[in-house]
């Protein structure tokens, strides 16, 4: 289905994205298109698995319109479910598998599915209970779950899958929370996935390496949608790992060769402290995407000493998958600060900075970053007062405060809620350049800073840092550095020493955990 958007937002049909996949299979034919565990799957098999599981969704009532919850872990057979779900025309929504189960539930109430999937064999327990609680045909990837299995082969001479609706697109809604901890689905069209052809198609015409992706990132969130299509796309080999852990990750890029992987700067510090990096074969990497918050100067000057050239920041969120690009980072003489850039506008996307009012700043200025693009999403599923204050006029408000230089590179400030207001004239101070800072003095991992009220100031800084076992650091001479770059008020109130920051299920740091650990301490003991 072919979508243009016109001027009103409506979509012209032509034929599903899906199709248009299918060609690309039949194309690269018996080459490696997904590695799981002991598990590798041709293109011709992939074409194949759609077919017959669209074929066999079809015969058990799953159409046109259809919402179908999907609970799963990052296995071999996902790509080919979500393909064959839009193929016979129905919504998909994805639960996060790594989430916590009450996360987990508040989504799939939300979602109010038609019909609900479950992997029977890693999500046994949990696939019971919600199947129980949402009270919906249920159907199992694998055999032994409370439905039929969907995985099981068709018989011989079964009848192949004919689409019977054009007309209909198919959608995609996705996990998120994104930092206020309100579960949102975000709804992504047709013109998402064309876009992912585009973006491909453009790859290969450009004559870059065929990709040996790694992938940690599940289907429930956009990072694991464009970074499993875009590289099934353009025939590449889909390597999938359930979990992340580093050291099994290294291990992966030196066996396979991989080239290219996705993770967050949390990730990337793992990767940079592990042991087995320095013994670690990393000369096949192309390409090390870099996403999901910002990552600090100092750990990315440590990346590029340690991999080379190839390390490319990405900055998007779910509703934008990806708004700038800075691929080949280096430590540019003439440009150091782009060290703290996320780069430029990627593929057809359109960026500006806007003041409060809405109107255009000029370089230089900070102000909430506005995106536009074929990869942005639809609305929030349900809920069209959060879509009213999200996309303005086909533009989606990041909720990001940044500014563009006038070579047009993107410096993503802070969140717009994470701004600190703070002293007798309300001053701004933004939490990235102090943990930037603070990650910068030797013996420190990580940090995180977040406002915490102060019956003073209003609101002031509060920093949680995780250092090395022998670091002998103190948290007065953390909050001097602060107070050498830039002045008092940015300094942290109060330096809490940590073994790990939180992560997120889409490991980012976990800040309303941190706010919740903080709210809690000044509250004191119940």
């Amino acid at each position: 289905m072919s979508v243009d958007v016109v001027p009103d937002g409506n979509l012209a049909h032509s034929r599903s994205y899906v199709v248009t996949a299918l060609e690309l299979f039949a194309r690269y034919g018996e080459r490696t298109a997904i590695v799981a565990g002991d598990h590798r799957l041709s293109y011709a098999g992939l074409r194949t698995q759609v077919l017959d599981l669209a074929a066999t969704l079809q015969e058990r009532g799953v159409g046109a319109g259809t919402g179908v919850l999907v609970l799963a872990g990052n296995t071999a057979e996902l790509p080919a479910l979500q393909l064959a779900l839009h193929l016979v025309g129905a919504r998909t929504m994805w639960i996060a598998p790594i989430a916590g189960r009450r996360e987990i539930e508040a989504f799939a109430r939300l979602s109010q599915p038609d019909v609900f999937v479950y992997d029977a064999t890693s999500k046994a327990v949990l696939g019971e209970r919600l199947a129980v609680q949402l009270g919906v045909p249920v159907h199992c990837l694998g055999p032994g779950g409370l439905g039929p299995d969907l995985l099981r082969p068709r018989p011989d001479g079964a009848t192949r899958f004919e689409p019977e609706h054009d007309d209909v697109e198919p959608a995609t809604c996705l996990q998120t929370s994104g930092t206020t901890g309100e579960p949102k689905l975000v709804h992504h069209r047709q013109a998402f996935y064309e876009q992912i052809l585009t973006l491909a198609a453009d790859y290969l015409a450009a004559g870059l390496p065929v990709l040996r992706h790694l992938s940690h990132s599940p289907m429930a969130f956009a990072s694991g949608q464009i970074t499993s299509f875009f590289n099934l796309f353009l025939g590449g080999v889909l390597f999938l790992e359930n979990e992340w852990d580093a050291g099994r990750a290294l291990a992966t890029i030196e066996r396979e060769r991989i080239n290219s992987t996705y993770v967050s700067p949390p990730l990337l510090y793992q990767l940079l402290d592990h042991p087995d990096l320095a013994t670690t074969d990393v000369s096949s990497l192309f390409m090390l995407n870099v996403g999901a918050g910002p990552a600090a100067p100092s750990r990315l000057r440590q990346a590029i000493a340690r991999f080379g050239p190839v390390l490319r920041i990405v900055y998007g969120l779910s509703e934008v998958i990806v708004v700038t690009a800075q691929p080949g980072l280096t430590e540019d003489p003439e440009h150091p600060e782009r060290l703290r850039s996320s780069g430029t506008p990627y593929g057809d996307v359109r960026v500006e900075i806007r003041d409060a009012d809405g109107h255009r700043l000029p370089p230089g200025q900070t102000g909430e970053i506005y995106a536009t693009s074929k990869l942005r999403f639809a609305g929030y599923w349900g809920r069209p007062d959060l879509t009213e204050r999200a996309i303005v006029e086909g533009w989606v408000r990041t909720g990001d405060l940044g500014y563009l230089d006038a070579d047009g590179y993107l410096y993503v400030v802070d969140r717009v809620q994470d701004t600190i207001v703070t002293g007798a004239s309300n001053w701004n101070v933004y939490c990235r350049p102090i943990e930037d800072l603070l990650q910068a003095q030797p013996g420190i991992r990580a940090a995180a800073v977040i406002g915490v009220p102060d019956d003073e100031f209003g609101e002031v800084p509060h920093a949680y840092v995780a250092r090395y076992p022998d670091a002998a650091v103190t948290a007065e001479a953390l909050q001097e550095a602060v107070r050498d770059e830039y002045n008092a008020m940015w300094v942290p109130r109060r330096i809490e020493f940590v073994d790990a920051l939180p992560l997120t299920s889409a490991h980012k740091v976990d800040k309303v955990a941190l706010r919740s650990a903080a709210a809690g301490a000044a509250r004191g003991p119940v």
